[in-house]
């Protein structure tokens, strides 16, 4: 049974950081590219940061960068989230995903979410 779990969400004051993991099992992810997620109630989910499989390629959307940082470690079938200066608008429950295509191109594999809030 594939699994993909989040975890190292919670709640943080602006300006603070806070690392987010994501354990794969079920399957090997080391060939996959891998996402990070989020999705505000009533909103849309938003692309959030991806890697591919062998980190050379990143992608951020554009609130992110120069804050968060994506990385991978494949031998433990691992995706991480750096989250740095987190201010109020990045609180939302943030999903890991995995996915056999490019960096924008459609995911297969959806964790659970994890919430992440920040105080003003």
């Amino acid at each position: 049974q594939v699994q993909l779990v989040e975890s190292g969400g919670g709640l943080v004051q602006a300006g603070g950081s806070l690392r987010l993991s994501c354990a794969a099992s079920g399957r090997t992810f080391s060939s996959d590219v891998m996402g990070w997620f989020r999705q505000v109630p009533g909103q849309e989910r938003e692309y959030v940061a991806g890697i591919t499989w062998n980190g050379v390629k990143t992608y951020y959307i554009d609130s992110v960068k120069g804050r968060f940082t994506i990385s991978r470690d494949n031998a433990k079938n691992t995706v991480y989230l750096q989250m740095n200066s987190l201010n109020p608008e990045d609180t939302a429950v943030y999903y890991c995903a995995a996915g056999a295509g490019g960096l924008r191109d459609e995911y297969s594999f959806w964790g659970q979410g994890t919430q992440v809030s920040v105080s003003s």
